[in-house]
């Protein structure tokens, strides 16, 4: 009989390859791993240089080797909400409480968390503007999910998060032991951003999401694939896969709003891993992407020369 780390670096290989969700053993999921040698004190130097306030979660699939900077300090989610609310969706999906193919009505007015109030998004502040010409439509809940996370809409997301319910979304990062990200509300709600009442995470919360999707547990292994796939079309690659060799699959979700830049997402190297990357303070995007960027490129290269280990 093969040795069981044998075994599971095999499987691990085989699932890098596929780009697919991937099982772990329990303890192998939750031992802590250890850290690679002097990746700390060459991210942090960098991340000096730049003059951010950065946290830094990566940890690799096989549960083996991990690095933790800054984890718990929040940050505002931008868009990196969106994962929860596209898991939630597949829940919801597996529960049977709907069907990815089911269709809304495409509307563009919402209620503000802040005073129940009405308002309207516009396709200038949005990532995706094609969408608001679909306004008054029909759309399936698996087109709306696809753009809210490949293109980043903000309309889809809005539909999706009135849809599902933000009490479900924030019961199932709970249950996933997500907690560091907080769900209140859809995006650009002018009046509870004003008032403080803004969707949080932390990159320990996003690393224990991405990990789920990694491991296959965030629904099933079928859902978990599903929406790895989604994630690998993301349309937004100029921080994460910028500091990865050309080629490499990487299933992530970016997010950014005036000084903050977020990439968060699985690698699917030799060893495959959840990295995220939350940045605050530069007003340059493509500086936050350039360094996200350098980051990823230490966190791989310290991978690679840790080997097996």
């Amino acid at each position: 009989m093969p040795h069981p780390l044998l075994a599971l670096a095999a499987a691990l290989v085989v699932a890098a390859s596929a780009g697919s969700a991937m099982a772990l053993p329990a303890d192998d999921a939750a031992d802590p791993g250890r850290e690679p040698d002097g990746l700390r004190t060459r991210l942090e130097a960098r991340i000096a240089r730049s003059g951010a306030e950065v946290a830094v979660a990566m940890r690799t699939v096989d549960g083996r080797t991990e690095l933790l900077l800054a984890p718990d300090l929040e940050f505002h989610a931008a868009s990196t909400m969106k994962v929860p609310v596209m898991i939630e969706l597949w829940r919801q999906a597996a529960a049977g409480t709907l069907s990815l193919d089911d269709e809304l009505v495409l509307v563009n007015e919402f209620t503000s968390v802040f005073d129940g109030s009405a308002y309207s998004l516009t396709a200038g502040d949005d990532s995706d503007s094609e969408i608001y010409t679909m306004v008054g439509t029909r759309r399936t809940l698996r087109d709306l999910c696809e753009a809210m996370i490949t293109v980043s809409s903000n309309l889809a997301t809005n539909v999706l998060v009135d849809h599902l319910g933000v009490e479900r979304i924030r019961a199932t990062v709970r249950d996933l032991g997500a907690e560091g990200m907080n769900v209140r509300r859809g995006v650009e709600d002018t009046k509870a951003f004003q008032a403080g009442l803004n969707n949080t995470t932390t990159a320990r919360g996003l690393l224990v999401l991405f990990e789920a999707l990694a491991r296959g547990t965030a629904v099933s292994a079928d859902a978990s694939r599903e929406m790895i796939d989604v994630l690998a079309r993301q349309r937004f690659n100029n921080a994460i896969p910028a500091g990865l060799p050309p080629g490499t699959r990487v299933a992530h979700k970016t997010g950014s709003i005036t000084r903050i830049h977020h990439d968060a997402g699985v690698v699917f190297g030799p060893r495959p891993y959840v990295l995220v990357v939350l940045v605050r303070g530069l007003a340059d995007h493509t500086a936050s992407a350039a360094l996200i960027a350098d980051l990823t490129r230490l966190v791989d290269a310290a991978l690679g020369a840790d080997g097996g280990r």
